[in-house]
């Protein structure tokens, strides 16, 4: 069976990768203010991720990596990989909206590609994260830190 949540926050970040590389078009094209509505979008669907899986972890809990055991270095490299492109992405991304709504243009300009291109790959790793705990793989245990404190 296919986890909902996981499911719904990985279309969330994949729905935000998208917006981004429609708003890369369309700002390519000169059309300033779809761009700015678009990446707005782009930012609430990252939000929406963000929050699924912020309460999914606390709540729930972190599925860890079900595959085999000679696989479990390597899943764990490639997740910390994604960790840190998603940190980096993050705070990219809030520098990248602030520079454009405070008509910081230049700076904008300068950050918006390599933000973007930062999301894309955290988006693609996010799924190939989600593939191998959820698809791939049956999922590992689930621990939530709140069910260990609360003795659940």
């Amino acid at each position: 069976m296919i986890p909902i949540l996981p499911t719904i926050s990985t279309t969330f970040i994949v729905l935000s990768a998208i917006t981004v590389a429609v708003g890369w078009y369309l700002i390519k094209q000169g059309k300033v203010e779809a761009h700015k509505k678009t990446m707005f979008w782009a930012a609430v669907f990252a939000l929406i991720f963000f929050i699924i899986y912020a309460s999914r972890t606390i709540f729930i809990g972190n599925t860890s990596f079900g595959g085999p055991d000679h696989l479990k270095i390597y899943y764990t490299l490639f997740l910390i990989f994604h960790i840190f492109l998603a940190t980096t992405g993050a705070v990219f991304g809030i520098v990248t909206l602030l520079t454009g709504y405070k008509n910081q243009l230049i700076k904008h300009k300068k950050l918006g590609p390599i933000t973007s291109i930062i999301w894309f790959f955290t988006a693609i790793t996010g799924v190939a994260v989600y593939l191998l705990l959820y698809i791939f793989y049956r999922g590992g245990e689930t621990t939530s830190v709140i069910k260990a404190i609360l003795g659940f």
